[in-house]
């Protein structure tokens, strides 16, 4: 009997130690509800997980009337101003607009951090033109100068430095489905400048590859699989 008495305490002496330990889960959830914590606009378990940098008081938008602009019906006019989702009109106030839009959208919730003004200088806006977009399509290229100051110094805390914005234009029969369902140029530019702006004033919280493994203060490593950013 004592030889099956001693085989059946090193068998359960082995079981303990592959059972989870209680310090790992307790370190993960901490780690968990730190990240979760530590803003408003982080997304955890997603591929992105992002955290405001800045408290954003105010965007100005500037459309330089030194850009050229064009409503001629070809394929890619050699302009730096190309619009066709609003009606004729002084296209230099319609893309300021979009971009007033899309600036306040994208950082309605940024307010973390250093009290800033972010200055935008559009330096180009070219969109389909009516030939492009129900034919072949094609790409919205938009791009501006971003420049973030510090509200009380003026200092600059960012930029100047160029973004790019360009996002995908659908054509032909997709366009006019698009259209149709509400889903028009204006629409995507603006999501996507949205989009843009949100990006390029936040920072990851954390830069781990999937599985990654980090290690708690007393040296007990922990599996982290929930935080994942690209």
């Amino acid at each position: 009997m004592k030889p099956l008495m001693i085989s059946t305490v090193v068998a359960g002496l082995c079981l303990a130690a592959c059972a989870p330990q209680p310090e790992t889960t307790r370190a993960a959830n901490f780690m968990q509800s730190e990240i979760s914590s530590s803003g408003a606009s982080i997304q955890i378990g997603g591929e992105t997980v992002l955290q405001s940098q800045y408290d954003v008081q105010a965007i100005n938008v500037v459309v330089p009337r030194t850009l050229r602009s064009s409503e001629a019906n070809s394929f890619h006019p050699n302009v730096e101003i190309v619009w066709r989702g609003d009606p004729p009109g002084d296209r230099y106030e319609q893309v300021k607009a979009i971009f007033d839009t899309a600036m306040a959208r994208g950082t309605a919730q940024m307010h973390t951090g250093p009290k800033v003004v972010v200055d935008i200088e559009i330096t180009r806006f070219h969109c389909l033109t009516e030939k492009t977009r129900f034919t072949v399509g094609g790409v919205h290229n938009m791009r501006f100068m971003m420049t973030v100051r510090d509200v009380a110094t003026g200092a600059i805390l960012q930029g100047p430095r160029m973004i790019n914005a360009d996002t995908h234009g659908s054509g032909g029969a997709r366009a006019i489905a698009e259209d149709a369902a509400g889903r028009t140029q204006k629409v995507v530019v603006t999501e996507r400048l949205a989009e843009v702006i949100r990006r390029e004033l936040s920072a990851p919280v954390q830069s781990l590859p999937q599985n990654a493994s980090v290690s708690r203060f007393d040296g007990t490593p922990v599996r982290l699989s929930f935080v994942e950013y690209e």
